[in-house]
C-alpha cells in the first residue's frame, strides 16, 4: 500500500469519529415567549374591553327647566283625541296610562299629567309611580308640601286642580292673572284652555318645580 493511500485512509477514519453538528434550532427568548402568550390572552382592544357604560338618570335642569320640559311634552300632544269619541281610550291615551301604576281605561286627565311629568324627568308620586286619579295627585301634593291653596298665583309648570274632578297643567300666566292650561280629557281631547285669575274655580295647585 502506498503512503498516499495510508494517509487518505487515516483522514477518512478521523472524519468518521467526529459527530455531526446538530441542526440549528430557532432561537426564542423567554421574554419573546412571554410576550406572545400575553398578546394572545389580551383582547385586540384592551381599552374597549375595559370600558363600561354608566347610567345617569335624567334630572330636571335648574331654574325651572323641568317645568319647561313638561310644558313642551304636553303642548306637543294638543289635539290628541279619544278613538272612538267618548271611549276614554286611543292608542296614544294608552301610552299616557303607562306612566301610572296599574291603571285601566277611564277618565284620563291625571294619566296625562302623570305622563307629561314623567317625560320631563320629575314623575309624580313618592316612587315615581304616577297617579290615575285627581284626588290621589292632590293628596300626594298635600302630604309632600307641594300643594298651593285656591287663590294662589300659579306659575308655568304647576298643576291646576278642580276638586277631585279634573286636573291640568298651567302653560303660562298673563300679567293680568289669566291662566292658560293644557288639559287631557278636556272635551275628549288634549286641549288648551284659558281661565281668569281664579283658575275657573280651581281648588288648589301643585308645584312640581322649585
Amino acid at each position: 500500500m502506498s503512503v498516499e493511500s495510508v494517509m487518505a485512509r487515516i483522514a477518512e477514519i478521523d472524519r468518521s469519529l467526529v459527530p455531526p453538528a446538530p441542526a440549528e434550532a430557532p432561537t426564542t427568548s423567554f421574554s419573546a415567549t412571554l410576550g406572545a402568550q400575553t398578546a394572545a390572552a389580551e383582547p385586540a382592544n384592551a381599552t374597549a374591553a375595559m370600558a363600561t357604560t354608566a347610567f345617569t338618570p335624567t334630572a330636571p335642569a335648574a331654574g325651572g327647566g323641568g317645568a319647561q320640559a313638561m310644558i313642551q311634552a304636553a303642548s306637543a300632544e294638543v289635539g290628541q283625541t279619544e278613538q272612538p269619541p267618548g271611549s276614554n281610550d286611543s292608542p296614544r291615551i294608552a301610552q299616557y296610562r303607562q306612566a301610572t301604576a296599574g291603571s285601566g281605561v277611564g277618565p284620563w286627565c291625571a294619566y296625562f299629567v302623570s305622563w307629561a311629568a314623567k317625560q320631563a324627568g320629575m314623575p309624580l308620586g313618592e316612587q315615581g309611580q304616577g297617579f290615575g286619579g285627581v284626588s290621589a295627585v292632590a293628596d300626594w301634593a298635600q302630604r309632600t308640601g307641594r300643594s298651593l291653596p285656591a287663590g294662589s298665583r300659579p306659575q308655568a309648570g304647576d298643576l291646576i286642580v278642580w276638586g277631585g274632578r279634573h286636573i291640568g297643567l298651567v302653560e303660562s300666566v298673563d300679567a293680568n292673572g289669566s291662566i292658560h292650561t293644557i288639559e287631557g280629557n278636556s272635551s275628549d281631547a288634549v286641549s288648551r284652555r284659558t281661565y281668569g285669575a281664579d283658575g275657573g274655580g280651581a281648588t288648589s295647585y301643585v308645584r312640581l318645580a322649585a
